[in-house]
């Protein structure tokens, strides 16, 4: 992308030759002048003005952002007039050209001036919303603006005075050369020089107006891309987005608000995600009250079990499926395993020996209790991707491999995979931790027989992810271990095999 200040020079360079051919055209003192005493003070004078605009530039770079595109028109402006009345003095003087002359000369220099000074504005503004956008910032707003209704209701006027006026000035021109010329030239040859000359300077304003319409759709399509953009990543649901703020009018103060908007959004969806966490975690713990396991078990097995998913995430075959998104809602979810506790006896949950087999079959009815409350919820409150996986593995993280598991018997890949997961990390807790009924286990002995249980209990895959996130799985066990002493077993060091 060239910088405003190439762009600057080049339309100095087009407004050299077009200002020489204009001032042939409409001004019969400047027709008379050779070619170089024509060209050579206008030469002077425009690369006067480009050393000019070198000083000029810095000054504007200099300014704040939100007035660099106002001081930009204003400078490639002044910098045009006063350029005109140079060239309109040195006329005046060394060849003591009339009013008339000099008032034509300011008038072109007015007209490429004007529209020169609103391409580069233009231009300036677009480059600024782009070091915006890389930097991550706005410009500040203020409440009162220019509006666009403003801009171009007075743009067009511009553009109508400039192309009428012009226009005017040829035809005047024209008029006197014919009263000059008489019948030395045929009408038909002087019809179609006249109508030459206004098609060439209409063809020259048009060709400005157009540059600028189409530096007005760029920006125009710029500030759009930046709201799409945006919105387009909260309908996906990242909140961590900033439109920028380019300009101090209605697109500025649109952009502002779309922030305003966004950043409102995200502190709600915050303490949305904080009240959905407090309260996992609140009917979480009043299951585990009920329970002979501890708090420690709730938070040591949602860790197991985003350790595992993100390893398994490496794997082609779950790549798509363990998403950065699902992985966090399985994190979340993961502690509503054991919720379906709250509906079983205590004489069955806390009794300290074996169960017999109709007080197992009551209180492998737990998981089935806390789906059915979950799947109620999903009902009332309607679904939505964390409840669905809460039920999930509610219903199945005692599902088993080979289908000898409950409540359902699935077998293989028809458990849900958040099932699975939390089959695996439920029961590594629930070896290496103290219960009334057994003593904590080593994480070699909780090792040994997770592999005895793969193909049969455990998913294989996922054995294999344990056992890439070995060490993991010890960390957690260490960091969130028990407060409680326990028996000598489980103080050993828990080391991989």
């Amino acid at each position: 992308m060239i910088t405003t200040s190439q762009r600057a020079h080049l339309h100095d360079g087009i407004a050299l030759l077009l200002f020489a051919i204009y001032g042939m055209q409409v001004c019969p003192f400047l027709d008379s002048l050779t070619p170089l005493q024509l060209f050579l003070p206008i030469l002077l004078v425009f690369a006067g003005k480009s050393l000019a605009r070198h000083y000029v530039t810095r000054y504007i770079e200099r300014r704040p952002l939100a007035e660099q595109v106002r001081v930009q028109f204003k400078t490639d402006l002044g910098l045009f007039l006063i350029a005109g009345a140079v060239l309109a003095s040195y006329n005046s003087i060394v060849y003591s050209f009339p009013l008339e002359s000099t008032g034509k000369v300011m008038i072109g220099m007015l007209v490429l001036g004007f529209f020169i000074a609103c391409d580069l504005a233009l231009y300036r503004e677009y480059t600024i919303a782009e070091q915006l956008r890389a930097s991550q910032q706005s410009l500040p707003l203020s409440a009162s603006h220019f509006p666009i209704s403003r801009k171009f209701t007075l743009f067009a006027s511009a553009c109508a005075f400039a192309v009428v006026g012009v226009v005017f000035l040829v035809i005047n021109k024209d008029l006197e050369w014919l009263i000059h010329t008489g019948d030395k030239i045929p009408l038909s040859t002087s019809q179609r020089y006249i109508l030459t000359e206004i098609f060439f300077i209409v063809a020259a304003v048009m060709g400005y107006v157009l540059a600028i319409i189409l530096g007005y759709s760029r920006n125009l399509k710029r500030f759009l891309s930046f709201q799409h953009e945006a919105l387009s990543q909260v309908a996906e649901g990242s909140l961590d987005v900033h439109v920028p703020v380019a300009s101090n009018d209605e697109f500025g103060h649109i952009a502002a608000s779309t922030n305003a908007t966004i950043a409102k959004l995200a502190d709600r969806t915050q303490e949305l995600h904080k009240t959905r966490d407090v309260s996992i975690l609140g009917l979480a713990t009043l299951a585990e009250t009920r329970d002979n396991e501890t708090g420690a078990h709730i938070i040591r097995t949602q860790h197991y079990v985003r350790a595992l998913a993100n390893q398994l995430k490496t794997e082609p075959a779950f790549a798509e499926q363990l998403t950065d998104e699902v992985i966090d809602l399985l994190y979340k979810s993961a502690p509503l395993h054991d919720v379906g506790k709250v509906g079983i006896p205590d004489a069955i949950l806390l009794k300290p020996g074996k169960l017999t087999d109709d007080e197992f079959a009551i209180m492998k009815q737990h998981a089935q209790i806390g789906a059915d409350a979950l799947w109620k919820a999903e009902q009332q409150l309607g679904s939505n991707s964390f409840l669905r996986l809460a039920r999930e593995i509610s219903l199945t993280h005692h599902e088993k491999w080979d289908g000898s598991g409950y409540p359902q018997g699935l077998t293989g890949n028809d458990i849900p995979l958040a099932g699975r997961l939390m089959a695996l990390a439920d029961v590594y807790d629930a070896l290496i931790s103290k219960r009334v009924y057994k003593p904590a286990f080593s994480h070699d002995k909780a090792k040994s027989i997770i592999l005895e249980g793969r193909g049969s209990h455990f998913d294989p895959a996922i054995v294999d992810a344990f056992l890439a996130t070995e060490a993991d799985f010890i960390s957690i066990a260490k960091t969130y271990a028990d407060t409680e002493t326990t028996e000598e077993e489980t103080s050993a060091p828990l080391q991989p095999a």
